[in-house]
């Protein structure tokens, strides 16, 4: 499926999940609603997919796990914070590359409006290849 047409029924999902809960839940209660969502719009979506970290030829099982990985392609990271920081965009950077995926979003539930609480990440190392 082709990028913005997949990040838009995510995001369009998500702000479904927004609208029907009120902010400041668990991210675990805003990542299984996202889940159920993106699973009854028939999307192929992975929960806490383990992302190991490979070091030359060594494959390091260092616990790194994306929170949704949506049609092998987009990494969701969900967070339920004040604001949004560095780090938090510098771990969905990481997840991407690690993983090979091209587009991930940065989705923070704690927000009056989604539409402020979401980022859109790209890969700059992204080679064709998925996971």
């Amino acid at each position: 499926m082709e990028d913005n047409k997949l990040t838009e029924q995510i995001i369009g999902c998500a702000i479904k999940v927004h609208r029907a809960l009120v902010p400041g839940l668990l991210e675990s209660a805003y990542q299984e609603c996202l889940l159920y969502e993106l699973m009854k719009v028939g999307l192929f979506v992975e929960k806490e997919k383990p992302l190991p970290l490979v070091y030359e030829e060594v494959k390091l099982e260092c616990g790194y796990r994306i929170d949704l990985l949506v049609e092998k392609q987009v990494v969701i990271e969900i967070k339920s914070v004040e604001t949004l920081n560095n780090v938090h965009t510098a771990q969905v950077l990481t997840y991407l590359k690690l993983s090979n995926c091209r587009i991930g979003l940065l989705i923070n539930f704690n927000v009056t409006q989604l539409t402020n609480g979401i980022k859109r990440l790209y890969n700059k190392y992204y080679s064709e290849l998925l996971i």
